[in-house]
Formats: structure tokens, C-alpha cells, sequence
């Protein structure tokens, strides 16, 4: 079944196999998905896709770190130095459902499966938890003078909890990034802030 793929480098065969794993397990679900797939897709022997990955819990594992890995590179223009806060945090909204949009099937693994698997979402988790503490400091870093008492970590959470639901809608192709970005921008100065972005920001 491999064929003339023997001699492919370690490293390309595993990314090889994640390519196909991903891809199966976006449309089949952890469950319901086989390792005998996983290897049809790969073009490769379950036996071999066995010598690399002991498991069908191990390759899920390594699908959600890879793909968790270029999740948050993907976010990495947002920090950059030159841009205002406010700026960053449309970047990051921007690059956030820009990811999604254009890797849906690794958005259907990591928010839609691994976050469903107990043993999975700590995985996840970590990387979410890393986009909730950039947004709560874009968001305290533009606001002027907030009232006392302003939970920016909470408004982080709401605004990254409804740009999932607003990710789903992209990964179903309901929406386009642009419009997508524009409903969180104005939601996070206006909605969470709870005043006029031009009085949130100046």
C-alpha cells in the first residue's frame, strides 16, 4: 500500500499521517473514526501507521498539538510592537477566524471533538487560555479610563467564547472573515465595554 513512499523522510511520513488523521477525524468524529482509515487516507500500512503512533488516543493527541501549535502561530502578527493595542486585537481577530477559515477541518478537531474528550481538552485548553490572556490585555491596554472594578479576564472569556460560536458559522461557511471580524471588533469595544468604541479608544 505504501508503494513508492517508503523512502519519504521521517518527518515528512508523520505530518503525512497527521495531514490524514485530521482530515478523517474532522469528518468522522474520535469515535467513530478507524485506524484502518486513518492509514487508507495516509496511502500507507496500519502496521507503519502503528510504528508511529501506538494509538488511536496518541495520534489524536499529536493531531491536537500540531494543530493547537499553528493556531497560536497564527496569532503571532498580533504582537507586534508597532501596532496599537487596539490594533493587535484586530489582528488577532482577524488571524483567529482567518485560521479557521482557512484550516476548517483542524477547527472541527480541536473545538468541535477534542473539547468533547475529557482526556483531550486540557490540550486545548491551554491554547485558549493563552488567546483569552492576550484579548483581556488588548482589551484593558485600550480602554481609557474603565470603570473601577472592570473584569477584563471575564470580558476576555465572553468575547472569545462568542468568537468560537462565530467560528463555527465560518467553518460552515455561513460567513466571511471580514464581517466576522468587524461583528467581534465592534462586540469587544462597544458590547462587552458596554460604551461607543470611539469613547472606549479615543
Amino acid at each position: 500500500m505504501a508503494g513508492g513512499t517508503k523512502r519519504l523522510p521521517r518527518a515528512v511520513r508523520e505530518q503525512q499521517m497527521l495531514d490524514a488523521a485530521v482530515d478523517v477525524f474532522s469528518e468522522h468524529g474520535f469515535h467513530d473514526t478507524s485506524m484502518d482509515a486513518i492509514a487508507a487516507r495516509a496511502s500507507i500500512s496500519k502496521p507503519m501507521l502503528y510504528l508511529y503512533y501506538g494509538s488511536k488516543d496518541e495520534l489524536f493527541a499529536a493531531c491536537i498539538n500540531r494543530e493547537g501549535q499553528r493556531f497560536v502561530e497564527a496569532l503571532t502578527p498580533a504582537g507586534d510592537p508597532a501596532l496599537s493595542p487596539r490594533e493587535q486585537l484586530r489582528v488577532a481577530l482577524e488571524a483567529f477566524l482567518g485560521f479557521v477559515d482557512e484550516h476548517r477541518n483542524s477547527w472541527m478537531v480541536l473545538y468541535r471533538q477534542a473539547l468533547a474528550q475529557p482526556v483531550f481538552a486540557g490540550q486545548v485548553r491551554g491554547s485558549r487560555d493563552r488567546l483569552i490572556e492576550l484579548t483581556a490585555h488588548l482589551l484593558e491596554s485600550s480602554t481609557r479610563d474603565p470603570e473601577p472594578g472592570t473584569d477584563f479576564t471575564i470580558m476576555a472569556v465572553a468575547l472569545v467564547g462568542a468568537g468560537e460560536a462565530v467560528a463555527d458559522r465560518i467553518a460552515g461557511g455561513e460567513i466571511d472573515v471580514e464581517k466576522a471580524a468587524e461583528l467581534l471588533d465592534n462586540l469587544a469595544w462597544r458590547g462587552l465595554a458596554g460604551r461607543k468604541r470611539s469613547e472606549a479608544t479615543g
